[in-house]
């Protein structure tokens, strides 16, 4: 009789359990726009970024559960909790201060892998794509190194209380984040350093560019299943930020560029002569444009760095400046109605930044 009793119990409780299991709504992939504006919210509610709208309602489903330290360059994240045991970690976009704006310009390229000495105390060792040509930007790894010390502790502590699902969500500045802690966090799971049976989702919203178009394969590739997407309004200036340089040295491997001099050389004079000379006018555009860039937001802007990060050893930065838009992209049309609601205004550079607009265009969606 105990025996039936018992076993009896553990039916009931087996079933309930399935039960409880198939009513818990779990991470899709795809992009979900009832998604996404949840998420926009979330982004609004930070107060500190320049871009703030404290009219923006606040989350539906969503509660903040922990704000981290100020740590590297004025950087800092957000854990809000859903009702679904979704957890969502925000990423905060450019403040006011020197500091994140320096963040910003130090905008020299580095290679995808690598170590960096980020300060006395913290070595970065990191792995975001495999391809040697694949670079990044310095300034915006400096915060993903910083922001990661205390984002993979609570990713540890939430997968011990049975979390398995995870947003990383950044807009402007913490959209380029989002994007190189996605890499880095694919990584550690790939190395098993992070359990595989974490599934994250990443929305990087107005972000700017973070790297260049060998980074962007390795991390469409990565996503090209529907878990992850980068979200622009048309009319949004940062999308198409940093400024970009396309030399002759970006092209793969084999291309007819890397032995145009040999064969112009075979054509007879003197339209060899003609021909050299327009390749080299080209040619020299783009290695003085990289030469420059190198100079300004690579070398005064690491000297900055420096400053405000006692022990950061600047490491040597890629001969590249070939920034491209990164990843599966929704794109928020800018229409003529938008711009009755949301005109161009060169004494308000950001108007189209700002959540509001992004909320706006992200209703419209179908």
């Amino acid at each position: 009789m105990v025996y039936k009793f018992l076993i009896s119990g553990f039916l009931v409780f087996i079933l309930a359990s399935n039960k409880m299991e198939a009513q818990k709504v779990h991470l899709k992939p795809g992009f979900d726009k009832s998604e996404y504006i949840e998420l926009l919210k979330i982004t609004a509610h930070q107060l500190d970024t320049p871009w703030t709208n404290t009219t923006v309602p606040l989350p539906e489903k969503s509660k903040m559960a922990y704000r981290s330290k100020i740590v590297g360059l004025d950087n800092r994240w957000d854990l809000w909790m859903q009702e679904d045991s979704i957890a969502v970690i925000s990423i905060r976009g450019t403040t006011k201060s020197q500091s994140s704006w320096m963040e910003n310009f130090y905008a020299a390229m580095v290679p995808a892998a690598g170590t960096i000495q980020m300060s006395d105390q913290f070595q970065f060792n990191y792995h975001l794509a495999d391809n040697p040509k694949a670079s990044v930007h310095i300034g915006w790894l400096i915060g993903t190194a910083f922001l990661s010390q205390d984002i993979l502790l609570k990713i540890d502590s939430l997968y011990h209380q049975g979390i398995k699902q995870m947003i990383i969500l950044g807009h402007s500045q913490g959209g380029a984040i989002a994007y190189l802690l996605s890499s880095h966090i694919a990584q550690l799971q790939k190395t098993h350093q992070i359990p595989s049976d974490i599934r994250f989702k990443t929305y990087c919203s107005a972000a700017p560019r973070p790297g260049n178009l060998f980074y962007a394969y390795e991390y469409e590739k990565m996503l090209s299943d529907g878990w992850g997407y980068n979200v622009v309004n048309t009319a949004d200036w940062v999308v198409q930020s940093p400024l970009s340089i396309q030399a002759l040295t970006d092209f793969n491997t084999t291309n007819p560029f890397t032995n145009a001099s040999k064969t112009i050389s075979k054509q007879p004079f003197p339209k060899n002569w003609a021909l050299q000379y327009a390749f080299n006018k080209m040619n020299n555009v783009s290695k003085r444009g990289n030469r420059r860039y190198e100079k300004y937001l690579g070398n005064t802007v690491g000297k900055m760095i420096q400053k405000l990060l006692p022990g950061y050893i600047a490491p040597e930065y890629v001969k590249t400046f070939d920034y491209v838009r990164v990843g599966p992209t929704i794109v928020l049309l800018a229409d003529e109605n938008y711009f009755k609601l949301y005109p161009d205004n060169p004494d308000k550079i950001f108007v189209h930044h700002f959540i509001g607009p992004y909320l706006y265009l992200a209703n419209q969606l179908k």
